[in-house]
């Protein structure tokens, strides 16, 4: 198992290993997928960015300072 710290501004490092089995580099994407009550790690591929990017806006109304607060737990 690897392990890492979550900082202060809520990030993380990918361990070496696990960036070395995703095949992910400095600037590559990666995107979490939830399987029940796991978060799924993976290389993202373009068309998941390009998606993330243009739903993004269409998203906004959860990114209110309640919303912050009531989820900060998960």
């Amino acid at each position: 198992m690897d392990v890492s710290k979550l900082t202060a501004k809520n990030q993380v490092t990918i361990p070496a290993d696990v960036r070395q089995r995703l095949g992910v580099k400095s600037g590559d994407h990666v995107a979490f997928e939830w399987e029940g009550d796991k978060v799924v790690v993976r290389k993202a591929r373009p068309i998941d960015w390009a998606w993330s990017v243009a739903i993004g806006s269409t998203l906004s109304e959860w990114s209110s300072d309640a919303d912050d607060e009531a989820f900060r737990d998960l």
